[in-house]
């Protein structure tokens, strides 16, 4: 009778990394779990693909629900869904993806997860730089791929202006809207400013919010800060809510540039009947702890500074050369398929691109969740076609359904562009807008804890207020 010995660890040859997976599959690796990434290990057949996810975060941000976990209006669950609720049929490594080798189809990953000595526990993730040279790089790991979408967003665009990378905080993700909401409460906010050891003068300095950049996300937190200003803020705190101020500045001549402007004189007005200053036109020079420096005005206070300016490239879109380039944004141009288009035009049908890291070379379009969103719908759905050798050759085509931003007190604006959006509906504003606002948010949370987590917490707020000992 013949007997089958097991081989020795030594007679397999050098232990590859790889997913515990069979690697009769084709593999599909997914970098980043924002809008496009997770979107597309949502819907994409984890049955017949190999499929792996590489991310620096183990969860999904629903960024439009941000500012109102900064204020405290929901809690911070609320506002994120775990990747991890996909495994194990799709492996998930928090990691970063620092170069891809497009020709052996081969990455190089970095482990996001923070060495043992890293005592520090604000550090995030926004940190990573891509370095050769890294004394790290021994910790780093191969992952190859037959199949590569990459999603991996955009960075906070600074413009290099000193001083805002160490003292303003963004919102993209769960961990800035934490680190705003203690803030807010705690150092250098209303408990700080509550201190009797200080002067009035001092009081002021530190109660003076200043948000750069009049986008939706800058708009929509100032309004969510007004909110909490003039109600749990002014209940608890009266004589120092007389003293806070919020103030948007921006370098365009008017606030929500992309929408109608009927709808933005409505919101400027809004702001300014509440007591917001709005400073357009205005330029920011360098930025220190405490202050920052107006070329329209000089110096100027601040207890809090959110920044939000717009993208920049992330580090790695930056590091490839395979790939053509969108001149102004430097993000990789695909086309109508949205597969990478290489340097002599041609596209490559292994790699795809999607999200802010992407570039549709038939046309330009906004820089925003709704069009990563469709566009990973698109690609999870002919990535299912083509594993199963089925054709799929219909183009993306991007359907606008409309923007919305919250402008406090329960209004908002909706802008519907000439064809798409919402039935019966073109521009508007006030209340009905809000009901669209909120309605939007809650059809859009993916899992079902969430539709349930936020009318619960929307309802519970409405009732009790916000509670202002959790941050």
């Amino acid at each position: 009778m013949l007997i089958r010995l097991p081989l020795l660890r030594h007679q397999l040859g050098p232990r590859a990394f790889s997913s515990s997976c069979r690697r009769e599959k084709q593999r599909l690796v997914i970098l980043g779990s924002g809008w496009g990434g997770y979107e597309v290990l949502r819907g994409v057949d984890k049955k017949r693909w190999d499929v792996v996810l590489v991310s620096p975060n183990n969860y999904f941000n629903f960024t439009p629900l941000l500012a109102s976990c900064a204020v405290g209006t929901l809690e911070f669950r609320c506002a994120i869904e775990p990747v991890r609720r996909y495994s194990p049929a799709a492996g998930i490594y928090q990691a970063w993806c620092d170069s891809i080798d497009f020709r052996n189809k081969v990455l190089q990953c970095m482990p996001a997860t923070k060495p043992s000595h890293v005592a520090s526990p604000s550090d995030t993730t926004y940190d990573h730089q891509i370095s050769t040279t890294s004394p790290r790089s021994g910790l780093s790991f191969p992952l190859k791929y037959d199949k590569l979408v990459i999603a991996v967003g955009a960075y906070s665009q600074t413009f290099n202006i000193p001083g805002v990378k160490e003292h303003a905080h963004f919102l993209k993700d769960v961990r800035d809207a934490r680190a705003i909401r203690s803030r807010i409460l705690e150092f250098p906010g209303f408990e700080q400013a509550n201190q009797p050891t200080l002067s009035d003068t001092e009081r002021r300095q530190l109660l003076n919010f200043v948000i750069v950049g009049a986008g939706p996300t800058g708009v929509e937190f100032a309004a969510e800060l007004h909110d909490l200003l003039h109600a749990e803020i002014w209940e608890h705190y009266p004589s120092l809510a007389k003293m806070a101020r919020i103030n948007l500045y921006d370098v365009a001549p008017s606030i929500l540039g992309m929408f109608d402007s009927n709808l933005v004189q409505y919101a400027e007005k809004s702001f300014r009947r509440e007591g917001i200053s709005i400073w357009t036109s205005h330029h920011v020079d360098k930025v220190e702890s405490g202050k920052l420096f107006i070329k329209e005005q000089g110096e100027v206070p601040y207890g809090l500074l959110v920044w939000s300016t717009g993208l920049s490239p992330n580090p790695l879109i930056a590091s490839i050369t395979e790939f053509k380039k969108h001149q102004k944004s430097q993000s990789i141009i695909a086309d109508d398929h949205l597969n990478a288009l290489r340097i002599d035009g041609t596209p490559d049908p292994d790699v795809y691109v999607i999200g802010d890291a992407a570039s549709i070379a038939t046309g330009v379009l906004p820089a925003t969740a709704q069009v990563a969103n469709q566009q990973a719908k698109y690609l999870y759905k002919r990535l299912n076609k083509i594993i199963k050798d089925q054709p799929h050759e219909k183009p993306f085509e991007f359907h606008n359904q409309g923007t919305l931003a919250y402008v406090g007190n329960w209004k908002a604006i909706y802008d519907r562009p000439e064809e798409g959006g919402l039935p019966g509906l073109n521009k508007e504003k006030g209340r009905l807008a809000w009901l669209l606002w909120r309605s939007a948010y809650f059809t859009q949370t993916l899992s079902v804890r969430n539709k349930i987590l936020v009318p619960f917490y929307w309802f519970l707020n409405w009732i009790f207020g916000r509670d202002l000992t959790r941050f």
